[in-house]
């Protein structure tokens, strides 16, 4: 019997004991005889508790704060020990505050695997349907980090948000200034530079003058003077002049708005424990004497990072310092939450998820999946392509073969595999370079024609250079 058929045997064999297993034991069993349910609104939440438990077993409580904790007061006379209730809009997150607060075990699941309800809906029945599902452990819990994650991700979403606001009003104002045909994007690189800010402040003080605009320019700027004076002569439109003005101010607005969340940022990565190994103490005294870009927080983040996690995730190709912080903000430094890295792929969405149906494969893909870190993992693999490294060299040969897509993907889940070995086992990144890759996949390209001439009966022998 060949390979392939004794794969598909085994594979048949398999399925077969699985089919088995369940038919001898059909049965449900209580997995959280503790349990409530809790239907979430944006008035009341009605709660359900077991029949056994108390002679009203659901109940509606409003959404003030003292009737959330009336609510956990009256789940806690019940004996419960577990809740279960839907990630509703928002409105989930203060009753889960307060739950958690509380010491009850809070397990908040995905709306679509509990909508499939027989019969009419409503509020009582949802929360009693929620109620059955978590006491036979059909549910399951959702991810949500720690509380001193929840507050470092709060932070660096808020800083985001006003980033892109800042890259809003840069827009507009490039937008602006091409409608008064001032040419000046042609010119310099990033109207946010300090050629850029120099020379619009200029015009909105009252300066008309090209030339005297153009000797605003930095000396590292590639066109002359003459150049950049020529994309300065335009018409200056009052209303145009206006809208610059506005854009320019909420422009410093958001800047300032950063500026504070950085402060934040800072006074809370000061509370996390000190957990950096001996060998990484070595590059948390460099990581604090680097001087951060324009665009970076204005303080030692990656000395921070380094100092918190233990290791070093810049090492990683692709994976800058924003990168690793969207990372930590999102995931949190308990890896133990998934048991494998391959479980920690899934949940990113960066595994194949084949529909399949009566063992034929309908559709190939990945989940769709709404993860802050997994696009930052996706953003970090597309720097990949003029990497001279390890990661480099895997992701243009990935590219060439399965194209520019499906190769960010790879890459990505390749990433978030070793984000997971660094995170959790402390291990280093060391990359051995692009010429050790280029070898590693020649030597196993030979191999793999040597097997294959092996099976036909036929001998390869390796040409002289």
């Amino acid at each position: 019997m060949s390979t392939d058929k004794r794969l598909q045997a085994n594979r048949r064999e398999r399925k077969e004991l699985a089919r088995r297993l369940r038919s001898e034991d059909p049965g449900l069993e209580v997995m959280h005889p503790d349990a409530a349910g809790i239907d979430v609104g944006n008035g009341a939440h009605y709660v359900a508790v077991r029949p056994d438990r108390d002679a009203d077993p659901v109940r509606r409580f409003e959404c003030f704060t003292a009737d959330l904790y009336r609510m956990a007061n009256w789940l806690r006379s019940c004996g419960v020990k577990t809740v279960a209730m839907q990630s509703t809009g928002v409105y989930w997150i203060p009753l889960y505050d307060i739950l958690e607060e509380r010491g009850l075990a809070v397990f908040l699941v995905n709306a679509r695997h509990t909508k499939n309800l027989p019969g009419r809906k409503s509020d009582v029945q949802e929360s009693q349907w929620l109620l059955k599902l978590h006491t036979y452990g059909l549910l399951n819990n959702s991810f949500q980090p720690t509380s001193d994650i929840r507050v470092l991700r709060t932070y660096w979403r808020q800083r985001a948000e006003h980033a892109v606001g800042m890259a809003t009003c840069i827009q507009r104002m490039q937008k602006a200034l091409t409608q008064m045909n001032i040419q000046l994007a042609n010119v310099i690189s990033d109207l946010s530079g300090r050629t850029g800010q120099a020379i619009v402040r200029a015009i909105l003080a009252g300066e008309r003058d090209p030339k005297k605009l153009a000797e605003l320019s930095d000396c590292r700027i590639r066109a002359t003077r003459e150049e950049v004076a020529k994309s300065l002569e335009g018409n200056w439109r009052p209303e145009l002049l206006f809208v610059v003005e506005q854009q320019l101010e909420m422009y410093d607005i958001d800047q300032h708005r950063i500026a504070e969340c950085d402060q934040k940022l800072q006074q809370h990565l000061s509370s996390f424990i000190d957990t950096a190994f001996p060998v990484a103490k070595e590059r948390l005294s460099q990581a604090n004497k680097s001087k951060p870009s324009r665009y970076m927080p204005q303080f030692a983040l990656s000395g921070e990072l380094l100092r918190i996690t233990g290791v070093d995730l810049t090492q990683i190709d692709g994976i800058n310092v924003m990168t690793a912080q969207t990372l930590l903000s999102e995931v949190g430094l308990d890896m133990s939450r998934w048991k494998t890295e391959a479980h920690f792929a899934s949940w990113l969405g960066l595994c194949p998820d084949n529909r399949i149906r009566g063992d034929k494969v309908l559709s190939r893909g990945t989940r769709r999946v709404v993860n802050r870190a997994a696009t930052a993992l996706r953003i970090a693999a597309t720097t990949l392509l003029k990497s001279r490294t390890y990661l480099g060299a895997q992701y243009r040969r990935l590219r060439t073969k399965l194209g520019a897509p499906k190769a960010i993907t790879a890459m990505a889940h390749r990433l978030a595999r070793l984000v997971y070995r660094m995170l959790k086992y402390g291990q280093q990144y060391i990359d051995k370079g692009a010429e050790y890759y280029e070898q590693r996949n020649r030597q196993q390209q030979i191999d793999f024609v040597k097997k294959r001439a092996a099976q036909l009966g036929l001998m390869v022998t390796a040409a002289c250079p």
